[in-house]
Parts: structure tokens; C-alpha cells; sequence
């Protein structure tokens, strides 16, 4: 998961996530989305992006074809919102003691 996340920190490869989400797409034509950035700079994203697993290869004779991975965009999203929720869940608790202490104490007065 790790490994995803810090992959994901950067605007490129979500751009390039983006661009292979529902679709699959050879290098080439995914660099050609990037005008100001090289071609070994999109080679070195799209590997970063494999190593995490959100992006699966598929070799077509000399092409090499790029598609996000589901299975593993799916685990993402399920432990962001389990930390999202459980987050909230934190916040609410902390707010709800901080309310009943404030009852407590009015109710000392």
C-alpha cells in the first residue's frame, strides 16, 4: 500500500492513471499527453507506477500497452476510505467527549 501511495504523490502518474483508467494505451501514446516532459521521464513514471501494481504492462511485439489495474485501485480506495472513516469516527469521538465535559462542568456551576 505504501508503495502505492507514494506513487500516487506524484501530479503525473495520477495523470497517467487517468489516462489508462478504462482503457489501454501504449507508451508512446501516453507520453504524447505530456508535450514538456520526456519520454524517458514518462518511462521512468510508468515504472514506478507497475512496481506499485496500479498499472499492469502487456507486451504487443515491440509495443508495450499500459492499463490501470482494477484489483489493485480497489484495495486503494478500500483502505483510504477504512482511514477516512475511521478518522472521522476519531473526530467524533473526541468531539463528543468534549461536549459531555462541557456539560459536566455547566452543570457543576
Amino acid at each position: 500500500m505504501d508503495a502505492a501511495l507514494k506513487a500516487l504523490a506524484e501530479p503525473r502518474r495520477r495523470e497517467i492513471l487517468r489516462l489508462v483508467w478504462s482503457r489501454e494505451l501504449p507508451a508512446t501514446d501516453i507520453a504524447d499527453h505530456f508535450a514538456e516532459v520526456t519520454r524517458s521521464a514518462i518511462s521512468q513514471h510508468l515504472s514506478v507506477l507497475k512496481e506499485a501494481a496500479l498499472v499492469s504492462e502487456r507486451r504487443d511485439g515491440t509495443r508495450r500497452l499500459y492499463r490501470a489495474n482494477a484489483d489493485t485501485m480497489n484495495e486503494l480506495r478500500t483502505f483510504l476510505d477504512d482511514y477516512w472513516t475511521s478518522g472521522l469516527e476519531r473526530l467524533r469521538d473526541v468531539a463528543e467527549a468534549d461536549e459531555a465535559r462541557k456539560r459536566q462542568k455547566k452543570g457543576r456551576h
